[in-house]
């Protein structure tokens, strides 16, 4: 998995590219972590193939911590993943684009 990190003020947005499994949920989860000074997150999945529980536990736990703030909104998601979040009921709960 590879992360690039963009910055706009306290605004972040992490393009977030391959799998986002159990090996690599750890490495978004420090990322979004080292976030200092973040009111706003934004993860953009364009190049995200695949998504597991353990990367859906890391996105609940940011979208928790991101509520009183700015905000976290997920972008360009692909139908693979979507479809993930619709039977996982993440549809429901994330702010998609």
């Amino acid at each position: 998995m590879k992360i690039t990190t963009n910055q706009n003020g306290t605004a972040f947005t992490l393009a977030v590219e391959g799998r986002l499994d159990t090996v690599s949920a750890p490495e978004l989860e420090s990322s979004i972590k080292s976030l200092s000074g973040a009111t706003e997150l934004t993860l953009d999945f364009a190049k995200l193939d695949y998504i597991s529980s353990a990367g859906l536990r890391v996105l609940l736990t940011a979208h928790k911590n991101f509520a009183n703030l700015g905000g976290m909104t997920v972008i360009n998601v692909s139908e693979t993943v979507l479809e993930i979040f619709d039977i996982t009921g993440f549809k429901d709960i994330l702010k998609i684009k």
